[in-house]
């Protein structure tokens, strides 16, 4: 079975089980190659439903785990948004995708090698409104600050004050939190007259995340 059919195989999967009904992140799923973000050798798995291991000891989490949280997010066009921990740069690929040529993602990676290599992936696919910077994410990005989403790609034992002050009103946070690296919690917040109210979206895995307010 080709990449595309596999790709194709596991968006119909989503919609049918109902995990993901957001027709615009199917969309978006469906235009990024994930094969350009995964280590080479295992290209030949890109859409096999599971984390892949990427350079200094981190993961590329799994497409259901990705579409999950990109569905939490509640894109729209023209949006601010700032991702912690982008790894190989896929998930800020997928929300490139979906806030278009008039949003901007910036995505924060406190190891350089990935740093590197997440700049490297989004230029080859193509993707021109993602600022990649090597830095503590969990600080957030004042310069750019207030966004209207935030997502953490990495494990902390809550929420970082400065993304909840970095955050806009009525905006989103989307992090997965716990105080063990065996698992977590996904949760949206929606911040309200300066407060985060939280949703549970359900028991997931990452690894921790890295930096002052991080979990490593």
């Amino acid at each position: 079975m080709s990449l595309q059919e596999q790709k194709r195989k596991l968006a119909e999967y989503w919609q049918e089980t109902g995990l993901v009904t957001d027709k615009k992140a199917i969309k978006a799923f469906m235009g990024v190659p994930r094969e350009m973000f995964v280590p080479e050798h295992y290209r030949a798995e890109s859409y096999g439903d599971y984390p892949l291991p990427l350079p200094s000891g981190q993961t590329i989490s799994q497409p259901t785990t990705v579409m999950i949280i990109t569905q939490a997010l509640e894109l729209h066009t023209g949006q601010k948004v700032l991702e912690v921990g982008a790894g190989s740069g896929y998930q800020a690929a997928i929300i490139a995708e979906m806030v278009g040529s008039k949003g901007t993602v910036y995505a924060t990676e406190i190891i350089p090698e990935l740093a590197a290599l997440a700049g490297q992936n989004l230029k080859m696919a193509g993707i021109k409104n993602v600022k990649v910077m090597c830095m503590d994410g969990s600080r957030g990005y004042e310069k750019a600050a207030p966004y209207d989403r935030i997502v953490v790609s990495a494990a902390c034992s809550e929420i970082p004050k400065p993304l909840a002050e970095q955050l806009k009103e009525e905006g989103i946070i989307v992090a997965p939190v716990g105080n063990s690296w065996q698992g977590q919690q996904l949760i949206k917040a929606r911040k309200k007259n300066g407060r985060l109210e939280t949703e549970n979206l359900g028991d997931f895995v990452f690894v921790p995340l890295k930096g002052k307010h991080g979990l490593d």
